[in-house]
């Protein structure tokens, strides 16, 4: 089972990479396979960071314009995933500097998020009215943290990085993803929290 997974994951890799040399060589089928495999969950990202639906389209399609730009200059030995998140994580980080210059450890005006479209159905009614309710509220928790929580959360707990890799796609070092993983955790905890407690009780 172990040699499987292995087997499996290599061969994802390879595909990967092999995708990357294609889209280098200016492969059109390469490009419209790459957007395909990454969609949902750079879209995904990028909702969660800027916590707006247009905007998140809006920065889907700059990056994918700025990968097509910038591909001869991708390094091969970097992880493509972690390249190609970095270059969302840069235009989303400009955006919102230029939109809200006061400070990205700011919370959202109150709003809901609209996008977790992206999760997949549950076999069982029940089961899936009460998912959707937990998603509900962790959706509405993340939208009061600051950006910058909302990104190491959507990082590594909705894409599975690594925390080096969530370094090299924030450009900061690992203490730093570690600390504020951290205060992440803490917030949404304490949000939940808040939303969870039953009436009346301080």
């Amino acid at each position: 089972m172990i040699l499987a997974a292995l087997m499996s994951s290599e061969s994802a890799l390879s595909a990967v990479d092999d995708e990357a040399a294609r889209l280098r060589r200016g492969d059109p089928d390469a490009l419209a396979a790459a957007i395909s495999r990454y969609q949902h969950r750079l879209y995904r990202y990028l909702l969660r960071f800027s916590g707006d639906p247009s905007t998140a389209e809006d920065l889907f399609q700059q990056t994918w314009l700025r990968v097509m730009e910038n591909l001869r200059r991708y390094d091969a030995r970097r992880s493509f995933d972690a390249w190609l998140f970095s270059v969302a994580h840069n235009l989303a980080i400009d955006h919102l500097r230029k939109s809200r210059p006061d400070s990205l450890d700011d919370v959202l005006p109150s709003g809901r998020l609209r996008g977790d479209e992206v999760a997949g159905p549950q076999p069982d009614a029940l089961e899936q009215v009460l998912e959707w309710e937990r998603a509900a509220a962790v959706a509405a928790a993340l939208l009061e943290l600051p950006a910058i929580h909302r990104e190491v959360l959507t990082l590594r707990f909705e894409e599975d990085l690594k925390l080096e890799e969530m370094a090299e796609i924030a450009q900061i070092p690992l203490s730093t993803v570690k600390s504020r993983l951290h205060r992440a955790l803490e917030g949404l905890r304490n949000r939940l929290d808040h939303q969870f407690r039953p009436k009346g009780n301080p």
